[in-house]
């Protein structure tokens, strides 16, 4: 028997279930539509939720970035890789977040692995959402942390394991994703800030789908519940809304001081690179001129769902333009993205490991990128195969 032949069985297991991810590729920019192997298709699964990811201003300022200063930073920022445009960005995310200070990293999953280890250890609690992000996961695990799940956005649940554990550790962490990436729902950071107030413990959020989305022009859930200069850590990522790549803490500067000695992927892997940083500069520039895109994806949104709930469908509980199109089971699913793409929309399917067992969906992703006319066109097909399969 082979040393990999366990490997092959799983493959086989997984395809099986109706679990295997088929990954499809595309040739072409990101946008309303796209060449995906070589098909063109309404897209309604990316992240870029305002379309930025092609914009010609943030593309302008990659290129004018890659002129002046190359294109890799050369080194970790500690010994020779700190360009003054990483500075600049940190400057001004500060700023558009309204908090002390910021921090970039090469991901938005780089900064949970970094941020959680550097706050909590061995002898430590973080008190983490159930349904929080793998990366907010793996970071609490390499932290060496305890690690104790309350109940899925509920502060009672937080507070009951808060007064029942506190007491047996040093320090304690209490982690939530600001809006949940499958499910679109919104973490009530309001009431898990009065929480952790009363128990003097520190609070985190990951905010990678808020910002851009929540909050008066994109500043993220904290802007969102009013919640400036309590929030001890956010956590961002500039791959979404923004429209290019890479991660941001941000918050109260002692924190931030603390991520540059002792965040590993800060001190252990190379800057972000200069034509991300200049482009992330321009973003950053777009969405404090106006908050027309912004507005602009919250009305797709709006108009999408509505429709989507008269034809029948179950859209979940989701309270943002993140829109789940709940299946059920696996197999289904992935039956229902295969036609979505044949009949000429790009909709993946969703199911577990992402989700728990029998939640699996086709997760629409709406973006400002949309015109209403797209829109409708989605929703014609969605009637269509939603029909034939039986699903409505």
């Amino acid at each position: 028997m082979s040393k990999i032949d366990w490997i092959k069985k799983e493959i086989e297991g997984l395809q099986n279930a109706g679990l295997y991810t088929n990954i499809r590729t595309l040739g072409s920019a990101q946008g309303a539509w796209l060449m995906v192997d070589g098909k063109k298709v309404l897209n309604f699964c990316s992240n870029n939720y305002l379309g930025l990811a092609n914009h010609p201003r943030i593309a302008a300022a990659a290129k004018a970035a890659i002129d002046e200063y190359g294109v890799g930073p050369g080194a970790v920022r500690t010994i020779a890789g700190t360009m003054d445009l990483h500075i600049k960005l940190e400057q001004r995310l500060a700023e558009f977040k309204k908090v002390e200070a910021a921090l970039t990293f090469q991901s938005g999953f780089n900064a949970n692995t970094a941020t959680i280890p550097a706050l909590v250890g061995k002898g430590d609690v973080i008190f983490s959402d159930r349904l929080n992000h793998a990366s907010i996961i793996d970071g609490c695990r390499l932290s060496g942390a305890k690690i104790k799940a309350y109940e899925h956005n509920s502060a009672e649940s937080l507070e009951e394991m808060l007064k029942e554990h506190l007491s047996e550790y040093k320090r304690a962490l209490v982690v939530t994703d600001g809006v949940f990436s499958m499910d679109g729902d919104v973490a009530p950071l309001d009431k898990l800030f009065e929480v952790t107030k009363k128990y003097d413990v520190l609070l985190m959020v990951d905010d990678a789908h808020g910002e851009g989305v929540l909050g008066h022009g994109g500043r993220g859930i904290v802007d969102h519940f009013g919640l400036h200069g309590k929030v001890d850590v956010e956590i961002g990522t500039m791959s979404k809304a923004f429209g290019v790549v890479g991660g941001i803490v941000a918050g109260k500067q002692v924190i931030i001081d603390w991520l540059k000695q002792r965040g590993r992927p800060f001190l252990f892997s190379s800057a972000m690179t200069i034509p991300d940083a200049g482009a992330c500069l321009a973003a950053v520039d777009l969405l404090e001129e106006s908050t027309e895109l912004v507005d602009k994806l919250w009305d797709n949104a709006k108009y999408f769902k509505t429709e989507m709930k008269t034809l029948g469908f179950d859209t979940g509980h989701s309270e943002t333009p993140i829109t789940p199109v709940m299946l059920g089971e696996a197999t289904l699913a992935q039956g229902f993205s295969k036609a979505l793409y044949e009949a000429g929309v790009f909709g993946t399917a969703i199911a577990f490991p992402t989700v728990p067992q029998g939640t699996a969906r086709i997760r629409v992703m709406i973006s400002a990128a949309h015109e209403t006319e797209d829109l409708d066109k989605g929703l014609e097909i969605f009637a269509e195969v939603g029909k034939k399969m039986g699903v409505i």
